[in-house]
């Protein structure tokens, strides 16, 4: 299984998005950019890192960089078992798995941000990182400090973040450090986030969240709030919704997509903030961070190296094909021209017969001059690309028949 995780708020960089400019899926952002009425394309590439610390910035520009990076994972027929996002990343992994359209979700994003921002404003609210303190520590010291500072993020074993007033932030990081606390890092936010004092922007939320179409999903989404996997579309509103007023149960999460079965963590998005994560929480997976275009071949190699796995489920341009079927499709637009085994294979089969037997990350053939490998294991049934025909990105080459793991 090959689980979707999508970051945060914290995972922004300047210039991020230079290196998509040239992507055919860098599209996404104009199309967020007429969605939110804003110039996502000049955060992605010309903000310094004050303006991008801004709520209302940062989640705009984390969330819209993912969704590139999905969209271009996408097509290189690459799709996931089962998802998972960190806070504000939960509305990626939601539009990965189908529960809400790319457009939907960027207003959802886009009105989470201002109402986050505007309940920041409201109080002098702080958040910190506590390194090397367990979970119950840090909820006493919480408990200790009086009744307005929280556990906000549950990150990974021995790393947890805190919320709440300044004051009693304060307070709550030096009665950690007399537990034991190995370090304590302010966190350069100027909100409580997923506490109590982001009530007002639950508020507002739950209405945007009203007005908001959602459907039951293709594949799970483990929920940051009770760490559980949810299908269902008439859950997803007031997750989310409680989502800002509770902690983000990540520790929890990554153990549960490890329990159901994942073997592969694919990050969607920059920074790498969760494949960090996740190796110190669930070490025996294969977690990777997918944030620029040549992270795309390493995937393709991780999925290679693991020749049993199979994605879930497929879809390209909205076609959604049965669990058996696969399509290969062109990552690069040029001439194609298949490999010599397989031409020699084509021009020798019965019609419905199987040309070949088809390895995870073997060679299809190339697209002017680059290689095409497929990122499934399957019969190969069909050729729909031909000889020096000349593709475009994202069309179909080839499809294979599969079998699905008991």
């Amino acid at each position: 299984m090959i689980a979707f995780t999508f970051p945060g708020q914290g995972s922004q960089r300047p210039n991020m998005g230079a290196p998509w400019v040239d992507h055919p899926s860098w599209e996404l952002v104009y199309d967020a950019s007429e969605a939110t009425g804003r110039d996502i394309a000049d955060l992605l590439l010309n903000a310094d890192a004050e303006t991008l610390s801004v709520t209302r910035n940062t989640q705009l520009v984390t969330f819209t960089m993912s969704m590139v990076i999905l969209d271009a994972i996408e097509r290189i027929g690459v799709s996931p078992s089962i998802c998972a996002g960190h806070s504000l990343g939960e509305y990626g992994a939601l539009i990965a798995s189908g529960a809400i359209s790319f457009e939907a979700g960027t207003r959802l994003v886009s009105e989470r941000s201002e109402a986050m921002q505007n309940a920041a404003q409201e109080y002098h609210g702080a958040m910190a990182a506590l390194l090397g303190i367990s979970d119950a520590d840090a909820e006493a010291a919480c408990h200790e400090a009086g009744d307005n500072v929280w556990v906000a993020n549950y990150n990974a074993p021995g790393q947890v973040v805190i919320a709440g007033l300044s004051e009693a932030v304060a307070g709550a990081s030096e009665i950690a450090r007399n537990k034991g606390a190995k370090k304590v890092m302010n966190i350069p936010v100027k909100g409580a986030f997923h506490t109590p004092f982001m009530n007002s922007a639950r508020q507002r939320l739950r209405k945007a969240l009203s007005d908001t179409r959602f459907y039951d999903l293709e594949v799970p989404v483990v929920a940051n709030v009770d760490a559980l996997p949810h299908e269902r579309a008439s859950e997803w509103p007031l997750l989310l919704a409680t989502q800002l007023t509770s902690p983000v149960k990540w520790t929890q999460s990554l153990a549960k997509l490890a329990e159901v079965g994942t073997r592969i963590l694919v990050e969607v998005g920059t920074g790498g903030v969760l494949t960090g994560l996740a190796k110190r929480t669930v070490p025996d997976l294969d977690a990777i961070s997918v944030a620029t275009p040549d992270d795309l071949d390493k995937l393709v190699l991780l999925i290679s190296s693991q020749s049993s796995l199979t994605p879930h489920v497929e879809q390209h341009q909205g076609e959604h094909l049965y669990i058996s079927e696969r399509m290969v499709v062109a990552p690069q637009a040029g001439i194609f021209e298949p490999s010599p085994s397989l031409a020699e294979s084509i021009g020798s089969a019965k019609e419905h017969t199987s040309l070949a037997t088809i390895s995870v990350g073997q060679t299809i053939g190339t697209i002017s001059g680059s290689e095409v490998r497929s990122p499934f294991s399957g019969e190969l049934m069909g050729m729909i690309a031909v000889s020096g025909e000349r593709v475009t990105i994202g069309q179909p080459i080839a499809w294979l028949r599969t079998t699905r793991e008991s």
